[in-house]
């Protein structure tokens, strides 16, 4: 009869802290994402960080392999809700629409979102007309000059701040920079260096100014008002998935080029 007892109480004590650490991970998935689903807003308007696939009409990219990885480590079904723009991603994790989303670091943002520490960093630079007399950076920033950003990017947001004489003129979009700079009396384009390259291809008569204007930190965010163990678990994760390579074999798999891990 002891020895029964005694049996019954060492099952309970082996038991028990496996039942209390799963509890612990049901209750931090849920202060995470409260509907029960991880929801993740995709801005396709980076291309470094996600597109659609021709294929498969489906996003995919470095920010889309992070969504699904951090869903099965908390064990959750996920839901991508794919955006054209940076501001609608922020608006989404804002609202509290999103449990997370993939952002350049900024203070602007900051006041509503909480973000990890970087794991990617992107660079900025500018575009021009092959007959702009514009050769360095350094000649952007004049009083005639008009300069198309696309409306809440991280570039929208950094010029605002930096440039002092010049005018920012803001296309919908990031991807409709271009576009919008063609089509209008502008004389520089503001963007990702990768998106800018593509699109000099694409269009005959453009050129990229040399080097970088900015060096954008991409990081993942959550609501501001998220529970200090469900950011701390976010911010574990990102140092787990650089610290694995898993973001480094990701830029390789998608075959992104001008972008690398963070430090």
């Amino acid at each position: 009869m002891r020895f029964k007892l005694l049996a019954g109480l060492l099952a309970t004590a082996i038991l028990l802290p496996s039942f209390t650490h799963a509890q612990h991970n049901a209750e931090l998935s849920r202060e995470i994402a409260p509907t029960g689903t991880l929801r993740a807003v995709i801005n396709l308007g980076n291309p470094i960080l996600a597109r659609q696939d021709p294929v498969t009409g489906m996003p995919v990219g470095v920010s889309v392999d992070l969504a699904h990885a951090l869903a099965q480590t908390l064990n959750l079904p996920l839901t991508l809700i794919p955006v054209s723009s940076a501001a609608q991603s922020v608006d989404l994790v804002t609202q509290s629409k999103a449990d997370i989303g993939f952002f350049a670091i900024d203070p602007v943002r900051g006041k509503g979102i909480q973000y990890t520490a970087a794991y990617v960093l992107i660079e900025g630079s500018y575009l021009v007309k092959n007959d702009s007399p514009l050769t360095h950076n350094s000649e952007v920033d004049q009083a005639a000059h008009r300069v198309v950003v696309g409306q809440g990017s991280a570039y929208d947001l950094f010029l605002s701040r930096e440039l002092k004489t010049a005018q920012l003129v803001r296309a919908p979009t990031s991807p409709q920079v271009v576009s919008f700079f063609l089509n209008g009396n502008y004389d520089v384009a503001a963007g990702v260096k990768q998106q800018l390259e593509l699109d000099a291809q694409n269009n005959k008569g453009l050129r990229l100014l040399p080097g970088r204007f900015m060096v954008i930190e991409q990081a993942m965010g959550q609501p501001r008002n998220v529970s200090q163990r469900a950011h701390e678990t976010l911010v574990n994760f990102v140092a787990e998935m650089k610290s694995k390579g898993f973001i480094r074999d990701s830029l390789v798999r998608h075959k992104i080029e001008g972008a690398t891990v963070a430090p």
